[in-house]
């Protein structure tokens, strides 16, 4: 394990872009301008633009993509960029439905990118309260990924997860992790499961922090859509209360 911290630089929901291991990654890329999104009758808003464009993002060699199906995670813009990506590792239904250059993932699976100096995994994410069984019927597939390498820092990148349960068996194979790219901002949709946080709440992102016993914490989906419930206060709050301050990271440009 490395202690290094390299720059991740968060983009507006779930995108954030980060070099590591001499490759370049990006994460659930939603660029689209702000607009509405009707998902058979019920409506996701963007609110905000991207703080960044894939024209100005430069090379990237590698999209970590938690699902395909649900706009807030990969809008038009995003599914544009993916044909000039050489690598997006993605479930296994949506390395199927995207076909291309994906490749899915399934739980535990591993994959070596850049001449086996870097591992990625795929590790257990569920979009909604209780078990896969129970969730993944009304939102679908998703996975999270821990990146590892000789010499390197250890990173997960969480994807769309709700589930405590799951970060406690990540951190079970790999804690301590040096960064923790958590997705939180407590989405709720009233329809979906009553209302009930789709993506980890402020304090459950606290306290998946302290589960994978992580150096650092960018959070990334709580701004920029009408239906995340919590955002940059309220993350800030969390984290303070559970003394957990100096261990976030908004991934604000340097």
């Amino acid at each position: 394990m490395s202690t290094e911290h390299f720059e991740v630089r968060a983009l507006g929901g779930p995108t954030a872009v980060f070099e590591y291991g001499g490759l370049r990654f990006l994460t659930d890329p939603t660029f689209d301008e702000p607009r509405d999104y009707d998902r058979g009758g019920r409506v996701l808003s963007k609110t905000a633009p991207s703080a960044g464009r894939p024209a100005d993002l430069g090379r990237v060699d590698v999209v970590l993509l938690s699902h395909d199906e649900h706009p807030d995670n990969l809008d038009l813009s995003g599914r544009a960029l993916l044909a000039d990506v050489p690598l997006t590792l993605t479930t296994t239904g949506g390395a199927e439905r995207l076909g291309q250059n994906a490749k899915g993932l399934a739980n535990w699976e591993a994959i070596q990118l850049n001449d086996g100096a870097i591992t990625v995994t795929g590790v257990p994410a569920i979009h909604g309260p209780g078990t896969r069984e129970e969730v993944e019927p009304f939102t679908g597939q998703v996975v999270g990924f821990v990146l590892t390498g000789e010499g390197l820092p250890t990173v997960y990148v969480s994807g769309d997860n709700a589930s405590l349960v799951a970060v406690q068996e990540i951190a079970d194979k790999f804690a301590p992790i040096d960064t923790a790219i958590l997705f939180a901002g407590a989405p709720r949709i009233p329809a979906v499961f009553d209302g009930a946080a789709l993506v980890l709440d402020s304090t459950q992102a606290a306290e998946a922090a302290r589960l994978l016993d992580a150096t650092r914490v960018v959070p990334v989906h709580y701004n920029s859509w009408a239906h995340f419930t919590e955002g940059r206060d309220e993350l800030v709050a969390a984290f303070t209360a559970a003394g957990l301050a100096d261990r976030l990271d908004l991934g604000l440009p340097r």
